[in-house]
């Protein structure tokens, strides 16, 4: 399976608590929500599309647990999202969770993350989703182990919060595979790791 990552994120590049405003105050962070007025019709259909490549998941301790408390209790088998996050392998990486009860999850990387993630990607199907998980997807993109990133930028600026591309990360090449603009101004764009950036000189 190859390993997408689906993130959210402004135009300043903060990806912290995109869904509420109690998703995620760590550092004093006062945003949260700021993905919401920007969902349509558009928005739904590329979710839509993503979901439906999905064999298995992959997620962090905290995105896990916020989808814990919210997917079990969608029980619409109609449900594009519901039905595949219910029905579908999830592997949470963390090093301090002791249990997972949401049906078909298996928790992962408590002694070595790099060697879980491999042999996950080397099993068959199609996609391992990555959805959110900043940290999580900030060591696998450490590892050159995230192969297509869709990142979807919303119109608006905060000032403050996390940012998926923090500083120290590693240096990596992308080719742009796809883009759309939602009637809202959400900009989609895909990307697929290519390697170690080049460089040159005007």
């Amino acid at each position: 399976m190859k390993i997408t990552l689906t993130q959210f994120q402004t135009l300043d590049g903060v990806i912290q608590a995109p869904g509420g405003p109690d998703e995620d105050t760590s550092d004093g962070f006062e945003h949260g929500g700021w993905s919401v007025p920007y969902g349509d019709e558009d928005f739904g259909a590329f979710v839509t599309e993503v979901f439906g490549r999905v064999d298995a998941f992959l997620l962090g301790r905290r995105t896990y647990e916020i989808f814990a408390g919210y997917w079990p209790k969608m029980t619409d088998p109609a449900d594009p999202i519901a039905s595949r996050l219910n029905a579908l392998p999830k592997y949470v990486a963390s090093r301090t969770l002791t249990r997972a009860d949401w049906t078909g999850t298996e928790i992962i990387g408590r002694d070595d993350l790099v060697k879980d993630v491999t042999a996950l990607k080397e099993r068959p199907g199609r996609e391992l989703q990555l959805h959110g998980s900043a940290g999580l997807a900030q060591s696998l993109l450490a590892h050159d182990l995230i192969d297509t990133l869709h990142l979807l930028t919303f119109p608006v600026a905060l000032g403050t919060g996390r940012r998926l591309f923090a500083e120290g990360g590693l240096p990596t090449a992308f080719r742009h595979t796809g883009s759309r603009t939602t009637s809202k101004g959400v900009a989609i764009n895909s990307y697929d790791r290519e390697g170690r950036p080049e460089y040159g000189s005007y």
